[in-house]
């Protein structure tokens, strides 16, 4: 099983980014006393050495329901408490956020036996061939649910052609959405930090 959190310093200042280097070194100690994997999979450098504006941490185990116990351990807002290492000022708690985020999403893809085709009749004008045959094409993509009626040509098998390239063409948009979607939600993390009331507080 594989959880994957995003710590962000959100919009805070470059002592946040300070602190979300510092909070995934004690993740990643934490998880190792308990018997689960940390990776970074992806980094974001904040402008000063050593700090990160983000990081993607993914987290792995055998057991599943430790994994799922750890990674809701650090979700949520994070506290470094500590002095500014940059600047004199009397605030020492900075905050941060871990969220639980989808990486990969999920693509449908596109395969003809998935496709139910059905031969019909349509109505308006198109003369005595159309009106005597079924040469219209009702095509159903099974794990969408995705339908398609092509009667624009006067053979079946044309129909047919054309109602396999619509559906295709609309499963790739609909997985090229999925896609966006997935990269918007997480940049919406970043925004979603709330100061105050931190669910875990790390000190150096």
């Amino acid at each position: 099983m594989s959880v994957h959190l995003l710590l962000s310093a959100g919009r805070g200042p470059q002592e946040c980014a300070w602190a979300v280097a510092m909070l995934a070194r004690r993740l990643e100690a934490d998880a190792g006393r308990r018997g689960v994997t940390a990776r970074r999979i992806e980094t974001v450098r904040g402008e000063r050495p050593g700090t990160l504006l983000s990081v993607l941490v993914a987290l792995d185990g055998e057991d599943t329901g430790a994994v799922a116990a750890f990674a809701a351990s650090w979700t949520g807002t994070l506290c470094w408490q500590a002095p500014s290492p940059y600047r004199t000022v009397g605030r020492k708690n900075w905050y941060v956020t871990a969220q639980p985020c989808q990486v990969d999403a999920e693509r449908i893809g596109f395969d003809e036996s998935e496709v139910d085709v059905v031969a019909c009749r349509t109505g308006g004008p198109g003369g005595q061939h159309r009106n005597k045959a079924s040469t219209a094409v009702r095509a159903t993509h099974r794990p969408t649910g995705t339908v398609v009626v092509v009667d624009t040509e006067r053979h079946f098998a044309l129909n047919r052609r054309i109602a396999m390239q619509l559906l295709r063409s609309r499963i790739a948009e609909r997985d090229e959405a999925a896609g966006r979607e997935l990269v918007a939600g997480r940049w919406r993390i970043h925004d979603e930090l709330i100061r105050g009331n931190p669910t875990r507080v790390e000190r150096p």
